[in-house]
């Protein structure tokens, strides 16, 4: 059904990538600080340099950033550089490896597809030592799981991305030639292994022909909107219309908009949804619109561990990402960093500088129509304040 399907679809031109192997196996990722003026490939060879580019949001997109982890492990567990080797104990192995992606984990403690990435590595390293493996097998073990982290990730992109754009067609699609969505942050083929999540979810509308508009926000401060949700559309030629996040109202009213469709770094067991810092007022305003919301994951974004969304933990950035506005010089033709507020704002500890810069914020399931992973669709009852995303796990 999928390949018959698949010749009534608009071609797409090639998608970008955030992550490249070379023949060796060797990692390399483009870096999203740049983008969109410029493309610069830069290498990932140790754990420490994923752990930087990870923080410094050279790359970002939970599921990306696992994908990131997971093969900078699996090439530097191959290179002579390695502490570790087939040559070592397996204590010494098993002991260093849980050593270096508790490190991984913890330079993005809000994306739960890292923490299940370095989870799955976790219960290798159990069994492994329960069996009394050797050395290189242990190894060879984890290096399987890392490649897996990565390559089952697309598979799932396109999966979510068919489920959604159905589920929003038989709901909103009567009468149209096309849907207008809405969607915020970067959700593509740079936040992940490639098609995306929420992006994905255009992307196959606009295959289907289904698409009229994708309207998408700046999100600010971190312009994943304006610098790289806006290079992927222009890239793929998806009719697209950036807004300001100050604008979601203004386009509600007067746009007959048929769904916001957004990705998440986090979905708990009732349906609460941690997603990039502005997503919660999109719902707000969405529901006062009655226009559907929809989040689309993937299974390893859930966190059934977690009960409501209160008990997820935050990341608050630094000031100056707020402060400061990096961009094209049209007059020089260079990149440059430029100062937006007044000296000392976010710099000092006076009551009158304080910045509050959080890179997440919580949308309660009560504001959410549905959750979409690669096992399908949950829609929350009318009546109902949670969502059963257990059931799509």
């Amino acid at each position: 059904m999928v390949a018959a399907a698949a010749s009534n679809k608009k071609p797409l031109p090639d998608m970008m990538t955030s992550i490249r192997l070379d023949q060796s196996g060797k990692v390399e990722i483009v870096d999203q600080l740049l983008l969109p003026h410029s493309v610069v490939w830069m290498p990932v060879f140790t754990p420490e340099e994923a752990y930087d580019a990870i923080k410094t949001m050279r790359i970002r997109g939970a599921p990306a950033i696992a994908s990131l982890a997971a093969l900078t492990l699996r090439s530097y567990l191959n290179s002579s550089s390695c502490p570790v080797s087939s040559s070592s104990s397996s204590s010494d192995v098993i002991s260093w490896i849980g050593q270096t992606i508790d490190y991984l984990q913890s330079s993005r403690p809000t994306a739960v597809n890292l923490g299940e990435a370095m989870d799955r590595i976790r219960a290798a390293l159990k069994d492994s030592e329960a069996q009394n493996q050797a050395a290189g097998d242990v190894i060879e073990r984890v290096k399987k799981i890392c490649g897996d982290v990565h390559d089952e990730d697309l598979k799932r992109n396109m999966e979510m991305g068919r489920l959604g754009a159905e589920w929003l067609w038989k709901k909103r699609g009567g009468g149209k030639k096309g849907l207008k969505v809405v969607t915020v942050c970067n959700t593509g083929s740079l936040a992940t292994s490639g098609y995306g999540t929420a992006i994905g979810v255009i992307t196959a509308l606009f295959q289907e022909d289904h698409l009229d508009t994708a309207y998408y926000a700046q999100t600010t401060p971190y312009h994943q909107g304006s610098r790289l949700t806006s290079l992927e559309l222009t890239t793929l030629q998806i009719p697209a219309c950036m807004i300001c996040d100050t604008m979601l109202g203004s386009l509600f009213q007067h746009e007959d908009i048929d769904g916001v469709i957004v990705g998440a770094d986090r979905v708990v067991k009732n349906g609460d949804t941690a997603n990039k810092i502005g997503t919660y007022q999109a719902a707000v305003l969405a529901q006062r619109h009655n226009i559907p919301f929809m989040v689309v994951a993937p299974v390893t974004t859930i966190d059934l561990s977690l009960s409501t969304g209160a008990e997820i933990h935050i990341e608050h950035r630094p000031a100056v990402e707020a402060t400061q506005v990096r961009g094209l010089n049209t007059e020089t033709g260079k990149l440059s960093v430029v100062r937006i507020s007044p000296e000392g704002v976010g710099e000092g500890d006076k009551p009158w500088q304080r910045v509050y810069n959080p890179s997440f914020d919580v949308t309660p399931a009560e504001l959410i129509s549905a959750v979409v992973t690669e096992k399908g669709v949950a829609v929350r009852k009318e009546s109902e304040k949670s969502i059963d995303v257990a059931s799509i796990c």
